[in-house]
């Protein structure tokens, strides 16, 4: 088995785009341990398990920002990122259930040859709007709050920093 891999044989591997193993490496998610005397991006045995890692975090539902405060830190622990998940799924199935009792009430309506009324017609529209909504304003409301949880992090460590001072 080999230990180096350049990028687009691990990309191959992994199914990802050489452009997107580029741009994790351009935000600092997934940066490679090496590279040839030409400049060629080399992933070693780590590299392969950080990117894993970054998948399997990614097919939870978390985005690329979320992802990298895991890995990177303390930021969130294994029991948030489950909790996390488990609070977004229980919203889609709650979106999903909304969806289902619009859909039924219009085929109740359709099979007893009632015509659609604009509002019934409407709010159909608008459960299945929500469902396309959700996610972004979900992901808005995680950046808010990790960056309340940021102002904490830099208002300890200014905090941390004058006490220094204070007894120097």
């Amino acid at each position: 088995m080999k230990n180096l891999w350049k990028v687009g044989d691990l990309a191959k591997m992994t199914g990802l785009t050489v452009r997107t193993m580029r741009f994790y490496d351009q935000i600092g998610l997934f940066s490679p341990s090496g590279q040839t005397e030409s400049g060629h991006r080399l992933y070693n045995k780590s590299d392969l398990s950080r990117l894993h890692q970054i998948l399997t975090l990614k097919e939870l539902g978390l985005s690329l920002e979320e992802i990298k405060l895991a890995l990177d830190g303390d930021q969130i622990s294994p029991l948030e990122i489950v909790s996390l998940q488990k609070t977004r799924v229980k919203e889609q199935i709650k979106l999903q259930q909304r969806l289902l009792e619009q859909l039924d009430h219009v085929s109740k309506l359709m099979l007893g040859k009632s015509s659609l009324t604009v509002d019934d017609f409407t709010n159909l529209l608008q459960a299945m709007k929500m469902e396309f909504e959700k996610p972004v304003i979900e992901r808005r409301k995680s950046w808010e709050h990790r960056l309340d949880l940021l102002d904490d992090f830099l208002a300890s460590g200014s905090e941390a920093h004058k006490s220094k001072e204070e007894n120097s």
